[in-house]
């Protein structure tokens, strides 16, 4: 299989009913399924919805929201640009700019489910398919919950704008929006 081409949910399934080698041991075993945290990964991408509707309360208003992360006209900052928008749905992009030198800035797409107060992370540094679970290895070298992880990780990258951003918009405070409900 071509390294540039994504994996299909027939290549991940065909690859979970091989064996595997236990070093311990030094046996062949099956494998073992990769069960992961529904309920865990739920409350993230529900507490994530909470977080960018505290950073982007006008989300289903608005096109554009600005976060400094630094302040300066060379500061780093945090932008949240609507890219889709449906009646029970809106795609947000977020993005770090200015891109770092020292290694990839920060760069997804976020699905936010207003129905069911959740967000997902659904592209991250121009990769758009993510499975639930991965078998390890994996030519990709994805970790088993990389999904799981990513939306983790938009949760920490959230919290800390909320922590330490400023809004753009003069006046706003992202710490007392009242339109947040309540501290995260």
């Amino acid at each position: 299989m071509s390294d540039k081409r994504p994996e299909t949910d027939a290549d991940i399934l065909s690859r979970s009913t091989e064996l595997s080698y236990d070093f311990a041991t030094g046996a062949r075993q099956s494998s073992r399924r990769y069960h992961h945290d529904l309920v865990g990964h739920m409350a993230e991408c529900d507490m994530n919805f909470q977080r960018l509707m505290q950073l982007f309360p006008t989300v289903r208003e608005d096109d554009f929201k600005c976060v400094m992360l630094l302040p300066g006209e060379a500061g780093t900052r945090v932008e949240l640009s609507v890219v889709e928008r449906g009646p029970y749905t809106t795609t947000v992009q977020l993005t770090q700019v200015p891109k770092q030198d020292w290694g990839s800035s920060p760069n997804m797409k976020i699905q936010m489910y207003h129905d069911t107060k959740s967000a997902e992370v659904v592209a991250y540094q121009h990769e758009s398919r993510f499975h639930g679970a991965y078998e390890y290895p994996n030519k990709r070298m994805r970790a088993r919950d990389e999904k799981e992880q990513l939306n983790r990780f938009l949760g920490e990258y959230l919290a800390l704008c909320l922590a330490i951003g400023m809004s753009a918009d003069p006046g706003f405070n992202i710490a007392t929006n009242p339109h947040s409900g309540g501290e995260v």
